[in-house]
């Protein structure tokens, strides 16, 4: 017998016949022994209806009031999936992320998990019943009402499992596992059997959408086993767990991330002087903008150019700082291109093999693809590229290192 915390996204709860069918789901785990505790996300598009709601009464809401109008949308599951459960002869238990409890610091619309009270599930487990509780909630210590932000019920399905001790973490979605790449752009991609946290770490910061980045780092943390499998059909979907470092078959790439969603800004012809860097992106910081992959250029006539990229819809805002920036330097100017896109190598053998960099940069060369940017980590190999040689550079990298399905 298991102790095994399932987690079902929006879609996979979007309408009564869906939320009957992940009971049905539940009981099979149930029959055969095991221990089951849910945790369910709001049916897909009640958010951004409660969203829509709170813009209708409030153009900027008040953020704890906020939370309280979001986490209905949980709360509305969880009876809905207790009473379809016990439809079914299970005994089930709803629980709002207040009741179990789920503590969090105070930061309204994105808050932390603290700690868990596990001893009320744990009592019913105990009972042999179904424990369901509302993903994306919690609460502070002055008792408001929290959430943890987009994709948070990803974290509370971790969270639970890690306090609870489980056997492993279900995350289930409309995928059924995650791919070495995006099946969409390439038809031949396969579905891994295993990645490590470390390689879905990099691959859910690089554009793979499957996961929430902060689960796989709580479950990286607390060595939560996560499995990713589809709430519509039937498979063994991808474990997610720590490097096997015994592996000698690990491939040296696992897989190929990609995101559109960049913009690429230089500043050229600024002054070569010790903290230069630092005076043009700590306002690009205080504007609250994320920066990227950077590279820096000395010219001979000691000035340098200095590149760095940003998701596509801050690149405005960042040409209005750096406008400014560059005129308090004595910059050349500000160029900005937003017709640009990252593609990145992951793979923990690339600790092991070399001559992984070369391979990637001759691959894209033999397609007279441009490389405009570089970076580089441990297991991973990210470059910038123009956005229309994208597909084709995804597609090349995958045949040239032998990620297509009939290469496995």
């Amino acid at each position: 017998m298991a102790l095994i915390v399932q987690k079902y996204g929006g879609t996979s709860v979007g309408s009564p016949e869906r939320i009957q069918a992940v009971a049905e789901r539940v009981k099979r785990w149930y029959d055969k022994g095991d221990d089951i505790v849910v945790v369910v996300s709001a049916m897909s598009g009640e958010t951004n209806r409660l969203i829509g709601l709170m813009r209708a009464i409030s153009p900027e809401p008040d953020p704890r009031e906020m939370d309280v109008v979001l986490a209905t949308g949980e709360q509305v599951t969880i009876g809905l999936l207790s009473m379809a459960l016990k439809e079914l002869g299970l005994e089930a238990k709803s629980y709002t992320g207040t009741q179990v409890a789920i503590r969090t610091d105070s930061s309204f619309n994105k808050a932390r998990i603290e700690s868990i009270d596990d001893q009320r599930m744990r009592a019913d487990l105990a009972e042999r019943k179904v424990v369901v509780v509302a993903g994306f909630q919690g609460v502070d210590d002055l008792g408001n009402i929290t959430t943890l932000g987009r994709g948070g019920s990803d974290t509370t399905g971790v969270a639970l499992a890690a306090a609870l001790g489980a056997d492993e973490c279900q995350i289930y979605t409309d995928v059924d596992g995650v791919y070495t790449t995006d099946p969409r752009v390439v038809p031949s991609a396969r579905r891994l059997q295993r990645i490590t946290f470390e390689e879905m770490l990099e691959m859910a910061s690089l554009g793979s959408k499957v996961l929430q980045i902060r689960s796989v780092e709580f479950a990286g943390k607390y060595n939560v086993p996560l499995r990713v499998l589809s709430s519509f059909g039937e498979g063994e979907g991808t474990l997610i767990t720590v490097d096997d470092e015994e592996d000698m078959e690990k491939p040296v790439i696992s897989g190929i991330a990609f995101n559109r969603d960049e913009a690429k800004l230089t500043v050229r012809g600024v002054p070569d002087v010790p903290g230069v860097a630092s005076r043009i992106l700590s306002p690009v910081g205080d504007a609250n903008i994320e920066v990227d992959m950077i590279v820096q250029n000395v010219s001979a006539d000691g000035t340098t150019d200095f590149t760095f990229t940003v998701a596509r819809g801050e690149m405005k805002k960042a040409v209005a700082v750096l406008e400014k920036v560059a005129a308090e330097l004595g910059a050349r100017e500000v160029i900005a291109d937003d017709h640009i896109a990252k593609v990145s190598l992951v793979g923990v053998g690339m600790r092991s093999h070399a001559g992984v960099a070369s391979k990637m940069f001759a691959t894209l060369a033999k397609e007279n693809i441009n490389i405009q940017m570089i970076s580089t980590s441990e297991i991973k190999i990210s470059v910038v590229v123009e956005e229309k040689y994208l597909e084709l550079a995804v597609r090349s990298l995958h045949t040239a290192f032998d990620l297509d399905a009939e290469a496995a």
